[in-house]
């Protein structure tokens, strides 16, 4: 069974995307996306959710 994030957690998604986790929820995280160094250039939005499936755990709590 793939390990879930938890608050604080910094995971890893669609090809290479990396955030820390802000909220859980039953299928999905929602995630803060402004971690990321280059965040800015990619214009993305501030958050994102992602399903519990289409990620992996990098680091536990920040």
């Amino acid at each position: 069974m793939l390990k879930k994030a938890e608050v604080g957690n910094l995971i890893e998604f669609r090809n290479g995307l990396r955030g820390v986790v802000e909220k859980v929820n039953e299928n999905s995280v929602i995630v803060d996306l402004t971690y990321m160094d280059n965040y800015r250039d990619l214009e993305l939005e501030q958050k994102t959710v992602v399903n519990h499936k289409n990620y992996k755990v990098l680091k536990d709590s920040l």
